[in-house]
């Protein structure tokens, strides 16, 4: 009995610490989860030289006096005096009010309405809300601390660096820095001034971000744009919905522009329109460019030069234009302009093909290099090269220089051209008309007789070595030659070999025919 008693006993020891370490393995396994930490919500007074009530001024507050100081969730809040509402957990302030948050916004104005559950404060009067470098004075601002949003509504003025905007309503939130600006808006710094009605301000980048008709000034340039970004400390620009950029009579449009103010360089992508209106002249394509500092401009792409300087509009069309400008800061500027590869130029009265050409305004000069061909009229004049000089944008004479052949078609309806070739040609003009022809050096003359319905009766074939034509309203006058030699052939007894010179082509496929043809190339055959 005994020794069972002993056993059972073990036993039951046994059983009682297993019991317990299992209770207490048990226990910590199931030790409940800590509770989250409740944010306080709560106004605290830290401070006031005076505190009491008064039912006559106001029964639902504590009337504070003499530097007072609460603090709400990381804000300190000052005043020289406050109704403090414990109740609705908010309180009013008076006069010197300051709010501080952290060591980068400070709020200060002459009165404040702060509620705590909302965490809003609404500044009264003589408002000045700083951020880093931010500052924004105005006299009605709400500071909404949940959201950091800054709103005012009666009129501000934010100052960021050398950057100020106005305007009757604005927003800015100190967390994105972010801001909003509404109604009369206005933006100035040393090196522009924009106005418009809606601006988004990034303080951050600097940059302004245009979302309605808006107008911006720098110095003598001027940029007109419903949309777009405008970076106020490099003074660059990205400008979209076509977008105007102009400056001292010159003007850029196009679907996109980017205007850098510092380089002085502009560009315009897609539709580009720049026109000259002092010079009378415009220039068209899908990109351009232009810098202020040098006078250097180029248009590509479906470019087309015209000039509406001489009444009727003359188009031309290359692959690209250049201008380039020299002395630029002198009184003795001039420029330059380069049409290059496949030039096709069309006016009522004139159009021509080259394969280049380049205007110089020092000498009024317009030169055609590769293949030129001119027509007028009836008339088509070719050369290895044709100079064209104008004074005051009309042309005053030209010269045709090596391989000159000039053909006109008595009617379209015959095969009867007068022709006339020589090593060179002249032409001079009075008033845009033709009054003088010269052909000179190695003249060859191939000319047809007329009489009554303009029908051709004689044709006349001579060498010279210098020719004259004198015309009066288009029309021959005279004509003078030295020492000729040749021979008038009736016109039906002309031989096949004086009836077209040497070198004789009509490249009539070649002409332009209206000013939409200027961008189908077709090369001599």
């Amino acid at each position: 009995m005994k020794k069972s008693f002993l056993f059972l006993l073990i036993v039951a020891l046994l059983a009682g610490l297993g019991s317990a370490g299992a209770q207490k393995g048990k226990g910590k396994s199931r030790r409940p989860a800590r509770k989250a930490k409740v944010q306080d919500t709560r106004v605290y007074l830290v401070h006031a030289d005076v505190l009491h009530y008064d039912d006559r001024i106001n029964p639902d507050a504590t009337i504070l006096n003499g530097k007072v100081h609460f603090t709400h969730q990381g804000a300190r809040l000052y005043c020289d005096s406050a109704y403090f509402y414990d109740a609705s957990n908010s309180f009013e302030a008076f006069g010197n009010v300051r709010m501080y948050q952290g060591d980068t916004l400070s709020l200060v104005s002459d009165y404040a309405y702060y509620d705590g559950n909302e965490q809003m404060a609404r500044a009264r009067y003589n408002v000045v809300l700083k951020h880093k470098k931010t500052t924004l004075y105005t006299d009605s601002l709400d500071f909404d601390r949940l959201y950091d949003n800054a709103y005012f509504f009666e009129g501000g003025k934010m100052v960021d660096g050398k950057t100020t905007l106005t305007s009757d309503w604005g927003e800015y939130n100190t967390k994105t820095k972010m801001s909003v600006f509404n109604y009369d808006v206005k933006m100035q710094s040393p090196k522009f001034y924009l106005t418009t009605d809606t601006l988004y301000y990034d303080t951050r980048t600097s940059v302004a971000h245009i979302v309605g008709p808006s107008d911006i000034i720098s110095g003598d340039s001027h940029i007109y744009s419903e949309q777009g970004y405008y970076d106020t400390k490099n003074d660059r620009a990205r400008l979209m919905n076509r977008s105007v950029l102009s400056n001292n009579g010159k003007m850029m449009v196009g679907d996109s522009v980017y205007y850098d103010s510092q380089q002085g360089f502009s560009q315009a992508f897609r539709n580009v329109v720049y026109v000259d209106s002092v010079n009378r002249n415009k220039l068209t394509g899908n990109y351009g460019e232009y810098y202020e500092e040098t006078g250097y401009a180029m248009c590509t792409d479906s470019a087309v030069a015209i000039d509406y300087s001489q009444g009727d509009s003359l188009f031309m069309h290359a692959d690209t234009f250049k201008v380039v400008t020299f002395n630029i800061e002198t009184d003795s500027v001039y420029r330059k302009i380069h049409a290059f590869r496949k030039v096709r130029a069309y006016r009522i009265d004139l159009q021509a093909v080259c394969d280049s050409l380049v205007y110089n305004s020092l000498d009024s000069c317009m030169t055609l290099y590769y293949d030129p061909i001119i027509w007028n009229n009836s008339q088509q004049l070719v050369g290895d090269q044709v100079q064209v000089f104008l004074r005051d944008s009309v042309i005053d004479h030209a010269h045709v220089i090596d391989n000159c052949f000039s053909i006109q078609q008595l009617r379209t309806d015959t095969s009867c051209y007068n022709q006339v070739s020589s090593k060179e040609m002249f032409a001079f003009f009075t008033e845009g008309n033709i009054r003088e022809a010269q052909a000179k050096g190695n003249v060859f003359i191939g000319y047809y007789f007329e009489e009554g319905d303009s029908v051709p009766i004689i044709y006349n074939y001579q060498e010279t070595s210098e020719l004259r034509m004198f015309l009066k309203d288009r029309k021959l006058e005279s004509v003078w030659t030295p020492k000729t030699s040749g021979t008038m052939y009736p016109i039906n007894q002309i031989p096949e070999d004086r009836k077209r010179l040497h070198g004789f082509m009509w490249y009539d496929y070649v002409r332009p025919r209206d000013r939409y043809d200027i961008f189908n190339w077709r090369g001599k055959q």
